[in-house]
């Protein structure tokens, strides 16, 4: 684990991902892994490290008031390219999401009548050495169509249909790193998940060419990264070039100045953008944490259209339809359920307005995480894409980070439900979940990232914004008001855990880890 200064609580939030004790790469890895991997080591590592610095440099210029803003038009945005569509890739009105390692899920997914499935091996799975290598085992029986799982139900083993879902697949983002495969050195997590697929891929056996989701970019200059890996490892397995195909997320406050430099950069490869209006909420707080204009209200009082969403929602499908490649509309966190119709009437109607919110905009698809979602999600999409939708008066440089003013509520039982979501969420890592379904909302590591950067900026920016309690009383956030709040909310959970996973020591060590995160402005997406 990272050393901690010792004026600060030595504590982090997360352990370098590396393989159990004993473990030999070269007898471990699929047989000559390590050799195919060794030189795309030597070259994209260091690139990675590069990277990760050069995030740290914006994300402190941002916190000293240089903010991201748009870039002078440059021959991305002046010249006339285009990126070519093709036919597997034209219907995309839903893609449904959820984490790897979850056999059943996946197929259940897969089975879902979804246009798009996204297996995702970063924010919803552990970042954990056997987690990990069983999302990326699920992953290549899927792609083959030979995952199963024993349905206890209906007693009895069910596989993947025939259906023509195009499979995406979210490795870990550029800003994670890899233990234990080369000694004493990092190896990019991004490049060990996506060449562990590619290495053992069969082209045979694909429905469409072999393709990911980039997660967590930060800048149009990371897609070269991207750009050169997929070629490279295409070189390797003698596959054409622009074989690998992929889509992006836009989780990041600076890459949504620079979508258009982005797919520039990655033509050759890319078919479209997503807005993770998740991570992207947290990395707005995250580039504003000095602002008290940004200290936003609690989670759930903040409307789907607000502006800083807004603006970005309608400006990604203007740009991405200008050069003929997919929008597609961010995960509604409020989840159905089948045992609570109140519940799930309400989730499904609030789906059915967001969505409808996301195609008004002009966006091709959505994303969603559960089979019961899909038909509603792609109801609110009328036509496959929305390719010829432009807007001929919108503006090319709108202001992407206006100030929330009057919106939601800034309320002591929202920082109190922040303080036992964290500490739920933690617990569920601890136990091997890499999301869980709380209170009806499903967290990941992207809500809980909010949730811990709401939490600083409360303690920050005291008094600027009043967060009062049920009685109107302004509740100033120390340190210790929030140390108070985390023992109210772990002692309520140790009395009754509900249905969460675990025992009394995950949720303490849950509590402890979420609490000094906090405390120690540990807030990267990790």
């Amino acid at each position: 684990m990272a050393t901690v200064p010792a004026n600060k609580v030595s504590l982090t939030g997360f352990h370098l991902n590396c393989p159990p004790t004993g473990f030999d790469p070269t007898r471990d890895l699929p047989e000559a892994f390590l050799r195919f991997l060794t030189p795309l080591h030597q070259r994209f590592s260091p690139w990675q490290a590069r990277l990760v610095e050069e995030r740290r440099r914006v994300l402190a210029e941002s916190q000293q008031d240089n903010k991201p803003a748009h870039r002078f038009p440059g021959p991305a945005v002046r010249n006339g390219w285009k990126i070519e569509l093709p036919a597997w890739c034209q219907d995309q009105r839903n893609q449904m999401t959820g984490p790897a390692d979850d056999a059943e899920l996946v197929v259940k997914m897969l089975n879902s009548g979804a246009p798009g499935v996204m297996l995702d091996l970063e924010d919803s799975t552990v970042n954990e050495w056997e987690h990990q290598r069983l999302g990326v085992e699920n992953i290549l029986q899927a792609l083959r169509g030979t995952l199963t799982y024993f349905d206890k139900k209906r007693d009895k083993v069910t596989g993947i249909k025939p259906s023509p879902s195009v499979i995406w697949i979210r490795p870990r983002g550029l800003h994670i790193h890899q233990g234990g495969i080369f000694p004493n050195e990092l190896t990019s997590a991004s490049l060990f998940d996506v060449a562990s697929i590619v290495y053992r891929v069969d082209p045979a056996e694909l429905k469409h060419p072999l393709s990911f989701y980039i997660p967590k970019s930060e800048s149009a200059e990371e897609a070269l990264w991207w750009r050169d890996l997929f070629q490279a490892l295409a070189e390797a397995r003698g596959w054409l070039p622009d074989y690998i195909k992929c889509m992006a997320l836009v989780e990041s406050h600076p890459l949504a100045f620079q979508m258009e430099e982005f797919l520039f950069n990655l033509r050759d490869h890319i078919l479209g953008l997503n807005l993770g209006r998740w991570d992207y909420m947290a990395s707005l707080i995250h580039f504003n944490l000095e602002d008290p204009e940004w200290v936003l209200p609690d989670r759930n009082t903040i409307p789907h259209d607000v502006p800083f969403f807004q603006n970005l929602r309608e400006l990604m499908p203007e740009i991405c339809h200008k050069r003929g490649a997919l929008a597609i509309g961010g995960m509604t966190a409020l989840y159905p359920s089948r045992e609570d119709p109140e519940l799930n009437t309400r989730a499904l109607a609030v789906l059915q307005k967001d969505k409808k919110n996301e195609a008004d905009c002009g966006m091709d698809g959505a994303w969603t995480g559960h089979p019961d979602q899909n038909q509603i999600a792609v109801e609110q999409f009328p036509f496959p894409n929305q390719l010829q939708t432009r807007r001929p008066d919108g503006e090319r440089y709108p202001d992407l980070r206006p100030v929330p003013r009057d919106v939601g509520q800034h309320t002591l039982a929202g920082t109190r439900a922040a303080v036992r979501t964290v500490i739920r969420y933690r617990n569920g890592v601890l136990n091997g979940k890499g999301a869980s379904l709380l209170d009806g909302y499903m967290e990941d590591l992207a809500t809980d990232r909010i949730y811990r950067l709401m939490i600083a900026q409360r303690m920050r920016h005291n008094g600027h914004v009043p967060v009062v309690d049920q009685a109107g009383k302004m509740m100033v956030h120390t340190p210790e008001l929030v140390t108070q709040l985390f023992d109210e909310e772990l002692e309520k959970l140790l009395t009754n855990p509900e249905r969460d996973s675990g025992s009394k020591e995950t949720f303490r060590e849950a509590r402890r880890v979420s609490e000094a995160m906090i405390l120690n402005g540990d807030f990267d997406p990790v």
